[in-house]
């Protein structure tokens, strides 16, 4: 059985972050702040000894994983794969949208207003519905959707990798959060995954474990 280690990072802050807006699938910068949140993983993770890197191919997962390798002394060995799949949740008509507006709208499907009361009362994959059924294009990702893209992500991990590796993932907010909430939901405690935090995985032939999430300490 194949047995691979992954450092699961999320990306550096975006000025979007940091006005609160829905950032699924499109992108902005990294902002000062987001920088650093990226060479702090580096500088956290720079003795590990990676064989590759993946990341989605959203700019800003790319941009910390640059920067999160070059602090690393192996980084000229270090082969990199960036995969649509491994983006963020598809928001459809709400991405860019105001982040408080987007759930009050989402919300009134099952009179919440708030993020935190949705996620709490219906959880992360019936959120996903909710944000479907909501938009106005039907083009956001049902929960369905999300995961299929996302197990094919892994898939094309398990493929570019071999046993006993250790790789480098960087991708986003929730859907580490999703990876988490699946596989070792007692980690999960209502947290959003931090810029920078790291979350360690062991992936195997057909299942995937977290050892630990949303770590801004030592790995």
């Amino acid at each position: 059985m194949m047995a691979v280690t992954a450092y699961l990072v999320r990306h550096g802050q975006t000025y979007l972050n940091l006005y609160n807006r829905v950032q699924g699938w499109i992108d902005s910068p990294l902002t000062e702040k987001g920088i650093a949140d990226a060479k702090g993983a580096g500088e956290r993770l720079k003795n590990i000894d990676f064989t590759a890197s993946f990341s989605s191919d959203s700019g800003r997962a790319i941009d910390t994983a640059k920067l999160i390798l070059k602090a690393n002394p192996h980084n000229m060995n270090i082969v990199s794969y960036q995969y649509p799949e491994l983006r963020e949740q598809f928001h459809g008509y709400f991405e860019g949208s105001d982040l408080s507006q987007m759930w009050q709208f989402v919300g009134v499907q099952v009179q919440k207003t708030t993020e935190k009361e949705v996620l709490n009362d219906f959880g992360l994959e019936r959120a996903r519905d909710l944000i479907q059924r909501a938009d106005l294009y039907n083009n956001a990702e049902n929960n369905a959707m999300f995961w299929e893209r996302l197990n094919y992500g892994f898939e094309k991990i398990r493929q570019n990798t071999k046993d006993g590796d250790t790789i480098l993932i960087v991708s986003h907010g929730m859907t580490i959060r999703s990876i988490v909430d699946r596989y070792a939901p007692k980690l999960d405690v209502g947290e959003a995954t931090a810029n920078g935090s790291v979350t360690k995985l062991l992936i195997d032939d057909d299942d995937i474990s977290v050892e630990y999430f949303n770590n801004l300490g030592e790995v």
